[in-house]
């Protein structure tokens, strides 16, 4: 598999770039967020990439950082969300706000990017909202450490969403001094004040 480029960009098309890598020309799709970010023509580029083959094509997928090659990788395995759709979800928002969207289960936001029914936005939460990378915990203010993540699924089976149960985590102030089940009373208390 191609995991990168490195090459010149001889120009940018409404959802490609086209590379020079020393005399042969490759196509590369990519998101809005990559395209735009894209140096101007002549320049040295950097990609990291993912290959699609299929029966009739071979299709290169580019992208600026290993956040979003990571939430596209994540996004295709998802049944009836393809390269296409994936796509579209990455030029709609950066991964930060679609993990975000996808952990507080915001079908809403989801579905308002091109090809995404309320549907397919479902069964993306369905399918990702536990396999969550580790580093993303903005509502718990940093990196979680165990316990957080044992306290948002313990939060989780008593019927809360996993952005609930990071929001309320992420209001206790000094939990690091807490065991697990400390952090989930700490946490339900929490939502009980908010209610």
């Amino acid at each position: 598999m191609i995991a990168g480029l490195r090459g010149t960009l001889e120009r940018v098309e409404e959802d490609a770039a086209i590379v020079n890598l020393h005399g042969f020309m490759v196509r590369v799709l990519a998101p809005g967020s990559t395209l735009s970010g894209l140096p101007p023509a002549g320049s040295d580029i950097e990609l990291v990439t993912h290959l699609v083959v299929r029966e009739d094509a071979l299709t290169l997928y580019g992208f600026s950082s290993a956040a979003e090659l990571q939430l596209f990788e994540l996004l295709i395995t998802v049944n009836g969300v393809g390269p296409r759709v994936a796509m579209n979800l990455l030029s709609f928002s950066d991964p930060a706000g679609l993990y975000q969207a996808i952990a507080d289960e915001d079908t809403g936001l989801l579905s308002r990017a091109p090809g995404i029914g309320k549907v397919t936005a479902g069964r993306i939460i369905l399918d990702l909202k536990r396999k969550l990378p580790d580093d993303f915990a903005p509502a718990l203010g940093g990196q979680p450490d165990d316990r957080d993540r044992e306290a948002v699924v313990a939060l989780e089976s008593l019927g809360y969403t996993s952005g609930e149960a990071r929001s309320a985590l992420g209001s206790v102030e000094n939990r690091s001094n807490l065991t697990v089940e400390e952090r989930v009373v700490a946490a339900l208390r929490m939502m009980d004040d908010n209610v």
